[in-house]
């Protein structure tokens, strides 16, 4: 079955497989804590800004416990429904991909992610609610493993739209980008958008889905050069690499080789070494 072939709506589709114990553990200690959250809210209402969400008051008195409570706030009732429903709809599939352990790994992967994007992205007044940076880890990471995937959703509820998961992804990256340049103060919850796309992005190639990126094919080619000089004969290496080196030095004087045309000098007379002591 090819993956990448499926087509589904968010309307329609059924769920036949059991729910993984890590996906469902990680929506009821969401509800949880938002529960939690709000009754803390009723309390206090200055005590989730100034204690639990990443603040510039709480880098500077070095409030460190920020950076792992952040992760499990949400702005409102709507940011935590949101969440929580996309969590629920994409992680399935992210989890049954991937397995739990990777799973639970990239979640918490985006949540750290999104709250370091946030601090090099937004203004020292912004107070970050972290809750998005792990569902946008998982959101990005399904559109990299099955990009042509199609959804189907209704536009104002009356329209039918289909959409490939790497359009919805490319359009949630530009919504995000205009609220990061547009919402810069006050309690925020979108600026871990960017961190969190960008470890789902990130995870998802390292286990060798999507593209490979220009830095992967440049590293590939690399390697693959590498590995092709290792197997050439001591004769081959010289006529192939060495020679023109030579003729370099000649016109051009020994200062005019690179770092790389040196170690191959270098490699040159190993092997040669090695070759007379055989």
């Amino acid at each position: 079955m090819r993956l990448s072939g499926r087509k589904a709506s968010l309307l329609t589709r059924t769920w036949a497989p059991s729910q993984g114990i890590v996906l469902i553990s990680l929506i009821a200690v969401q509800t949880i804590l938002f529960v939690v959250q709000l009754i803390i809210s009723e309390w206090d209402g200055a005590f989730i800004t100034e204690y639990l969400a990443v603040s510039d008051r709480g880098i500077s008195q070095a409030y460190a416990w920020q950076f792992f409570t952040a992760p499990f706030l949400h702005i409102s009732i709507w940011h935590f429904l949101a969440n929580v429903i996309l969590l629920y709809v994409v992680g399935r599939d992210v989890n049954a991909i991937i397995g739990e352990r990777r799973f639970l790994f990239l979640y918490f992967f985006g949540l750290f992610a999104g709250e370091l994007g946030h601090l090099f992205l937004m203004p020292t007044d912004s107070i970050l609610f972290a809750a998005s940076g792990g569902v946008a880890a998982v959101c990005v990471a399904y559109a990299t493993m099955l990009p042509e995937l199609e959804l189907t959703t209704l536009l104002l509820f009356m329209v039918p739209v289909r959409l490939k998961m790497r359009r919805v992804a490319q359009i949630a990256l530009l919504i995000g980008t205009g609220l990061l340049i547009f919402d810069r103060s006050g309690p925020v919850a979108h600026s871990v958008f960017i961190g969190g796309a960008a470890a789902g992005w990130i995870y998802a190639h390292l286990l060798g889905f999507g593209r490979a990126s220009f830095l992967q094919r440049t590293w590939r080619s690399r390697a693959r050069e590498a590995e092709r000089v290792r197997s050439l004969t001591t004769d081959q290496f010289l006529a192939e690499k060495v020679d023109p080196l030579l003729e370099k030095i000649s016109t051009q004087g020994l200062g005019s080789l690179s770092r790389r045309e040196r170690r191959l000098l270098a490699e040159a007379g190993t092997r040669m070494q090695g070759q007379s002591e055989t």
